[in-house]
């Protein structure tokens, strides 16, 4: 008689596919992501990469990790414990032990842990799982590698293709775990190998191997699942926040009824961005690899001067780079979207980890009095709302706009409901009209706006030069008058404080009523969200104000702020924000809590440190 198996009802679960960076984990981890959201479950992942191209095979700084959340409600982060772990070698696990919990499920192939695979991952015995002292675990170890050649071995010739297959195997074993049906993963591998049939077939054979492993043996383990959580109805996709921002920028240009120029030049990890946009020219994208930073940024400025919605992608050390052309932007008041994807620095630092260290550099980073607008997306769909508001802003205000995001949104990703184009605002650029014609001038401003007015190059009667040299206030020609460039100095900073008028009003979520207030910004709202409901839910009132618009802040901001007796500030730095929030609201010295460590906030930090705050 068959043993029965355990079924557990599941509202959450934390799932990490961990491995070498050749060993496909991003694929498998992808796919079982893409099928939970289409099941109807509610998803964040979070793609974490070695810093190393290809680091020796099976050592410590070659692991690469997909980690995602999966619930049958809101799920606000990655988790900070695993439930399951898939560590296909010695040295996934040993990365990954702190990151076990009590009772979780770690799925090994067991081929890969031979004497020569625990000497790569420096464990000095034979039982990595007694040395890590990881006695509260489930165990299951099948030779996966050798399943693998058995269910291949009169399918292929190439043994190479067995072993690239593991990934597809342990796949197959998740979704036995989680009482997942194989068709929706058949159809995405279908996809994409639709080229390559053989690939394919091993595949395919492979990941019914594995759901038919756990069948078959039960492993000794209970089954979960996680119901589908009841969601507004519309067409949903998986999206990142690289291709989400990309999106943002094409709606945005589609609303303005303007061409969308791309100049970039390829930088982890804001590459994705390029080329998805590459990908688009049925939709009119003009994308130019530039040979450098500099000529990214000021091929964007041409195209803008010209007419279009110009836009450049990079990270930390391009946005150094292309400091002096966005100033360029900024005395010659253009259109432009900056996109910075943060990650680890100074310099080149962690190519693919994430931080919040580049707010001073977008806020100051350019020589004299450079005002640019600064805006921050929160989450991977937020990237969508976001680059759509930083081109808003751009061509209404006829200024540049940098919009930071992270590695951490840009690569992580949710389930998003398609929008609808009709709810966003529209965009109106400040264009010149017939009636200026007699004695305009190309610093003429709107009086109300204090934004220039724009006028395409070709546009008859409009005939102008603009560059970076300072302009006579009234004339507009050249002028190295000192009175005259304290006027414009004041011009150009007035333009940017008056965009607080524009911008939607800060929020508060929580209780209003509190006592505290934690304040965080960007791509760290998902954490600071998930810690702030867990102390509510304790009976304790705390708020919470996560920003979007930084420079300038909302109109609401200062007098929301000092609303509350006590704030905290919470970010990915040594305390950017916090900085900026004191030189802009008279008499605010906010409590600070900082780490920089190229990876997300673990959330039951978050909690130990506001609670201990909130008991002072």
């Amino acid at each position: 008689m068959a043993k029965s198996i355990e079924v557990k009802e599941l509202e959450q679960v934390v799932i990490r596919f961990s491995g070498d960076s050749g060993d496909g984990m991003q694929l498998a981890g992808t796919i079982f992501s893409n099928l939970s959201a289409a099941f109807g479950n509610e998803i964040i992942t979070f793609p974490d990469y070695p810093a190393e191209i290809r680091a020796p095979h099976g050592t410590l700084s070659g692991v690469s990790g997909f980690q995602m959340r999966i619930g049958s409600k809101k799920v606000y982060t990655p988790g900070d414990q695993a439930d399951v772990l898939i560590a296909m070698n010695p040295a996934a696990l040993k990365v990954n032990a702190g990151f076990l919990q009590h009772g979780s499920v770690v799925i090994i192939d067991a081929d890969s842990f031979q004497q020569s695979d625990l000497e790569k991952a420096n464990f000095a015995t034979d039982n990595p799982f007694e040395e890590l002292h990881l006695d509260y675990v489930q165990v299951v170890a099948p030779p996966i590698t050798t399943l693998c050649k058995h269910c291949l071995e009169n399918e292929v010739t190439d043994n190479k293709q067995a072993l690239r297959s593991r990934n597809i195997f342990a796949l197959g074993l998740v979704c036995w775990l989680f009482n997942k049906p194989l068709e929706t993963a058949e159809h995405m591998l279908k996809d994409k190998f639709k080229k390559k049939p053989d690939v394919l077939k091993a595949n395919l054979l492979v990941l019914n191997a594995g759901f038919d492993y756990g069948s078959n043996i039960h492993a000794g383990v209970s089954t979960y699942r996680i119901d589908p959580v009841s969601l507004k109805k519309g067409l949903y996709m998986d999206i990142n926040g690289n291709k989400a921002t990309a999106y943002g920028l094409i709606a945005a240009a589609e609303k303005a009824g303007l061409q969308l120029f791309l100049g970039s030049y390829p930088i982890t990890p804001a590459t994705d961005i390029m080329q998805e946009l590459a990908l688009r020219k049925d939709l009119g994208v003009k994308v130019i690899q530039a040979e450098d930073e500099i000529a990214g940024v000021c091929s964007a400025i041409g195209a803008s001067f010209a007419g279009c919605l110009g836009a450049t992608s990079t990270s930390g050390p391009g946005l150094a780079l292309k400091s002096e052309a966005i100033g360029l932007a900024v005395i010659a008041e253009i259109p432009l979207v900056v996109i910075d994807v943060q990650r680890s620095g100074p310099s080149t630092g962690m190519p693919t980890k994430s931080e919040q260290t580049d707010l001073m550099q977008a806020l100051y980073g350019r020589n004299g009095e450079s005002p640019a607008v600064v805006i921050s997306a929160i989450s991977p769909i937020d990237c969508f709302d976001a680059a759509y508001w930083a081109s808003k802003i751009a061509l209404e205000h006829m200024t540049p706009v940098i919009l930071l995001t992270d590695g951490y949104i840009a690569n992580g990703s949710s389930a998003w409901l398609l929008p609808d184009l009709d709810d966003y605002p529209a965009i109106k650029p400040n264009y010149v009209t017939p009636d200026l014609q007699p004695g305009w001038t190309p610093y003429q401003r709107d009086p109300e706006t204090h934004v220039r007015y724009w006028a395409i190059p070709g546009t008859e009667g409009f005939t102008h030069r603009i560059g970076g040299l300072e302009k006579d206030f009234s004339t507009s020609i050249i002028s190295t008058d000192p009175i005259n460039h304290g006027q414009m100095v004041e011009a150009r900073q007035a333009k940017i404080d008056k965009i607080a008028e524009f911008i939607p009003k800060q929020e508060i979520e929580g209780d209003e009523d509190a006592d505290l207030l934690v304040i965080g910004w960007g791509g760290t709202y998902g954490h600071l969200c998930e810690a702030v409901e867990i102390i509510r839910q304790q009976g304790k009132k705390l708020a919470l104000a996560h920003f979007r618009f930084i420079n300038p802040l909302p109109e609401n901001a200062e007098s929301l702020i000092l609303r509350y007796k006590k704030a905290i500030v919470i970010e990915q730095n040594k305390g950017q924000f916090a900085n900026f929030l004191r030189s802009k609201i008279h008499g605010f010295n906010p409590y600070q809590f900082n780490r920089v460590k190229g990876q997300p906030f673990i959330v039951r930090r978050l909690v130990e440190e506001i609670s201990k705050l909130l008991e002072e």
